[in-house]
């Protein structure tokens, strides 16, 4: 059953809605409530025939029109709904790869937390939009054993194999080298597999183990304390925060809330409301979807 708090409209007309949007951006002042309200209301698969329409009634590009419009996170945002999700995450590790420094954090999240197809799928469509490979990109740009994780993470391995394999050259316990003790490990306490992880390794490695091991137990829990470091104490950090608001909203962002409100002593939705403001908080609002008070 999918958790989302975004879904399809059911009296879908694209001609209709590109008008709305046309309308929207037209002459003076934007109507900024107007596109949310709309497109939040749509599923990608939709976003994307709105797009398609709006060229052929207007012979402009929505994206293009959108940006000359919006401004700052807002538009961030809403270019990210308008980008199907393959396309998203490819944009994502592009920018993390080649933008000043590497983003290690962008690489862990979407790397660990996507399935095997996914990730398939991911370098297909990252070699088709760069002419580039994505494991040789990631590589060239990374080091050491960090490196050598994210890189069979790219072979898309299974996560258990993928796991054990690892564990047993980079910590010490005997118990981690055997896939069937291994998943009583898991099984028993999934608990201690992170301390070990803390205690033995640092900085990105660790980070990414962490993640891998919180993904393969429950990849909602992983994004629900993604987004409550995100916004936790001095600052925000609005790009995760959007990515992983945009990225879920249409999988799992239900019991990514249902796991927030376990995990925490606040709502998500309180806490975005509280951190966020403007047309930023109202989509960001809107896409998760409600209270949990």
């Amino acid at each position: 059953m999918l958790q989302a708090t975004v879904k399809a409209s059911g009296n879908f007309n694209a001609s209709a809605d590109a008008e709305v949007l046309h309308k929207a951006m037209k002459g003076l002042g934007t109507d900024e409530d107007a596109i949310v309200q709309l497109l939040t209301a749509r599923s990608n698969a939709q976003r994307q025939e709105i797009k398609a329409t709006y060229k052929t009634l207007f012979g402009k590009d929505l994206v293009s029109d959108l940006k000359g419009e919006l401004g700052g996170k807002f538009e961030t945002l809403i270019v990210g709904l308008m980008t199907a999700p393959i396309a998203y995450d490819v944009t994502s590790l592009r920018n993390a790869i080649k933008g000043a420094g590497t983003d290690e954090k962008v690489l862990v999240e979407i790397l660990a937390s996507r399935t095997a197809h996914q990730v398939k799928a991911i370098s297909a469509a990252y070699r088709q939009e760069y002419d580039d490979d994505l494991e040789e990109d990631v590589s060239g740009d990374t080091s050491g054993h960090f490196k050598r994780l994210l890189v069979i993470l790219l072979q898309v391995n299974l996560i258990s194999p993928l796991l054990s394999s690892l564990f047993s050259p980079l910590l010490s316990s005997p118990l981690l080298s055997s896939p069937p003790l291994f998943d009583a490990y898991m099984k028993l306490s999934g608990y201690e597999m992170e301390e070990s992880i803390q205690r033995e390794t640092s900085g990105g490695l660790r980070d990414l183990l962490l993640a891998v091991v919180k993904c393969a137990r429950s990849v909602p829990t992983y994004f629900a304390e993604t987004l409550y470091y995100a916004m936790k104490g001095a600052g925000t950090d609005d790009n995760t925060l959007i990515r992983v608001m945009v990225s879920r909203c249409e999988v799992d962002m239900l019991d990514i809330r249902s796991e927030f409100r376990r995990l925490f002593a606040c709502s998500l939705y309180s806490m975005i409301k509280g951190d966020t403001g403007g047309d930023l908080r109202k989509a960001l609002l809107v896409l998760c979807g409600g209270e949990d008070a």
